[in-house]
């Protein structure tokens, strides 16, 4: 338990991602039980396990930290200010198809603020994250900073619901809009993985609808792409967290400005 307490925010960060990411690849090919949440929506027992074990190593080092965990709920102080926010397996379905991309995201908010953050791909062997002013990928041990870039073209686009802003936006009208085709070239990941994507420049961006305040699924994702340099708004270039919700992460100004245009003309 000492060796987690001395740990940095990101550090702790970084290892609970891992510990779930462990997890979810010890896990994988099981036999695949689905807990059913209702509307379509489920769990399989990686999600609940790989979330006890992130939520253990937050436990052992900040016991007086709430957490929200896609699958608990909240648990800790009621009034703490330093909140947890974990997705032990963004793509379940992914996964309980046997299809190895997901990820496990865990992200610290203080205050307003998300200060430290890291999404992991148990299968890659990768770790994004960031202390609230770096960016970097680890692998093997080794960070190098991340570097968006939009030579790509290709642009995720999440089909998964909720859909908020519907009838205004629908995801798949975009991917429909001949000035779309005409400029990217769709991606349908099915996992925020591919938030994080866009901060390393696999992806020239991503865009989904739904509320993004402490929504454990975007927050690490979120993070790490700010303190990469990417552009970050809702559906509406507003801030994320304000205005119609919803999410343009770009990795630059030029593609931002692009796909704004393309989501307004759709409303």
């Amino acid at each position: 338990m000492l060796r987690f307490v001395m740990m940095t925010d990101v550090e702790l960060a970084r290892a609970a991602a891992l510990a779930g990411g462990a997890v979810v690849r010890d896990m994988f090919g099981g036999p695949g039980e689905r807990l059913e949440k209702g509307g379509g929506d489920f769990a399989t027992a990686a999600d609940v396990a790989a979330e006890r074990a992130v939520t253990d190593v937050i436990r052992a080092a900040r016991p007086d930290d709430a957490v929200t965990g896609e699958e608990g709920g909240r648990s800790g102080p009621s009034g703490a200010e330093r909140m947890w926010l974990v997705d032990p397996l963004c793509g379940t379905l992914n996964y309980a198809v046997r299809s190895p991309l997901v990820s496990v995201n865990v992200a610290l908010r203080a205050g307003r603020d998300v200060t430290a953050a890291a999404a992991a791909d148990p299968f890659a062997g990768e770790v994004f994250w960031t202390d609230g002013v770096r960016a970097c990928l680890r692998r093997d041990g080794v960070d190098e900073p991340l570097r968006p870039s939009p030579d790509s073209n290709l642009v995720e686009v999440n089909l998964d619901p909720p859909f908020p802003n519907a009838p205004g936006f629908r995801a798949a009208a975009l991917l429909a809009d001949p000035g779309f085709g005409a400029r990217f070239r769709p991606r349908v990941l099915s996992t925020t993985l591919a938030v994080a994507w866009v901060a390393a420049g696999r992806r020239a961006a991503y865009v989904t609808d739904g509320r993004m305040h402490d929504n454990v699924h975007f927050a690490a994702g979120i993070a790490v792409c700010r303190a990469a340099g990417c552009v970050v708004t809702g559906l509406d270039g507003r801030p994320s967290l304000t205005g119609s919700g919803g999410l343009v992460v770009a990795s630059d100004d030029e593609t931002h400005a692009a796909l704004l245009e393309l989501v307004g003309s759709l409303r």
